[in-house]
C-alpha cells in the first residue's frame, strides 16, 4: 500500500495551482482550515512561503512545463497514495483589441489558461480513475460564457476551458470523478493591475497598437471596468468557499457562480446578439 494511504482515509488531499495570491491563496487556506492536506503551488516558491507556515505542503509548479506537472503529481501520489481534488486555478487575463494582440501572445494565454489545466487533468486522472473518486475544479470566469470587446483572447481561453470541462465531465462520470466549473465575476485581486498595464503603451506586453483603437484604450485606463475593484466585486474568500464546497460535495453542480454579479452576468449569454452588441455600444458612448 502506498505511503500515506491510511492517512488519506481520514484526511483528504488537494492540489491547487496558482496559489501566490488572490483566489488561489484563499483556496489553499480554505482547504487547510478544514483539515485537508493541501499542496499549494506557484511558479515562484517565495510567493507561497506563508502558506507553508500555515501548514500547507509547497511545490514549485509552472503549469506550462510538462516536467513540472509530472514531478508534482508523482510526488503527491508517492506521499499521499491518492489525490482527492485538483483545483486548476492558475491563470491570467490578456486584454487588448484582437488586431493589436500578437499571435504569440494568444498562444501564451492559451498555454496557461487552457493547456495548463489540460496537462494537470491528464496527469491526475489515472489515479482518480483507479480510486474511482475525485473532483476536478476548473476556475473559469463569467467571461467563459460572455465575451466582451477587448477581452476576446482572455474570454476565448475561458470559453475553451468551459467546452473541455463539459466534455470531460461526461467522459469521467462513470469512473466516479466529478468536474466542476467555477465562474467568478469581478473579484478583489491583483487582476485589475494587468488590465491597467494593457492600457499603458509603455508597459503592455504582447500588444502592438495599430492606432485604430484609442477609444478602447482610454476606456480601459480605468481598470475598474473589468477588474476587481468596482461595484459588485467579491472577496477571493467567497470564491474559495465555493471551490471548497464543490470539491467536498457528493454530487456537485456542473457550474457555480460565486456572488450575485456572477450569477447575473452569465445570463447575458441568453440575450440576442444584436441587443448585447447595442449594450456594448451604449457603454462605449457613456464612458467616452
Amino acid at each position: 500500500m502506498p505511503a500515506g494511504a491510511d492517512r488519506r482515509r481520514v484526511q483528504k488531499t488537494v492540489l491547487i495551482t496558482g496559489c501566490s495570491s488572490g483566489i488561489g491563496r484563499a483556496t489553499a487556506h480554505a482547504f487547510n482550515d478544514e483539515g485537508w492536506t493541501v499542496y499549494a503551488t506557484a511558479r515562484n516558491p517565495a510567493d507561497v512561503e506563508t502558506l507553508g507556515e500555515a501548514g500547507c505542503e509547497l511545490a514549485t509548479l509552472d503549469v506550462t512545463d510538462e516536467d513540472d506537472v509530472e514531478r508534482v503529481v508523482d510526488r503527491i501520489l508517492d506521499e499521499e497514495g491518492a489525490l482527492d481534488a485538483l483545483v486548476n486555478n492558475a491563470g491570467y487575463g490578456q486584454f487588448g483589441p484582437m488586431e493589436d494582440v500578437t499571435t504569440d501572445t494568444v498562444h501564451e494565454q492559451f498555454d496557461v489558461n487552457v493547456y495548463g489545466p489540460h496537462r494537470l487533468t491528464r496527469a491526475v486522472l489515472p489515479a482518480m480513475r483507479r480510486e474511482r473518486d475525485g473532483t476536478i475544479v476548473n476556475v473559469s470566469s463569467v467571461a467563459g460564457r460572455v465575451s466582451f470587446p477587448g477581452g476576446g483572447v482572455y474570454a476565448g481561453s475561458k470559453f475553451a476551458l468551459e467546452a473541455m470541462s463539459d466534455a470531460l465531465r461526461n467522459e469521467v462520470r462513470e469512473f466516479g470523478v466529478d468536474v466542476v466549473l467555477v465562474e467568478p465575476g469581478p473579484v478583489r485581486t491583483g487582476f485589475s493591475d494587468r488590465v491597467a498595464r494593457e492600457a499603458d503603451p509603455e508597459e503592455a506586453d504582447g500588444i502592438e497598437r495599430s492606432g485604430a483603437y484609442d477609444d478602447f484604450y482610454a476606456l480601459f485606463e480605468d481598470a475598474k471596468l473589468v477588474g476587481g475593484d468596482g461595484p459588485g466585486a467579491v472577496e477571493p474568500e467567497l470564491v474559495a468557499a465555493e471551490i471548497f464546497d464543490a470539491a467536498s460535495a457528493t454530487r456537485p453542480p456542473a457550474r457555480v457562480q460565486p456572488g450575485t454579479p456572477a450569477r447575473v452576468g452569465v445570463l447575458a449569454r441568453f440575450l440576442p446578439d444584436a441587443l448585447r452588441d447595442k449594450g456594448f455600444e451604449l457603454l462605449r458612448k457613456f464612458t467616452s
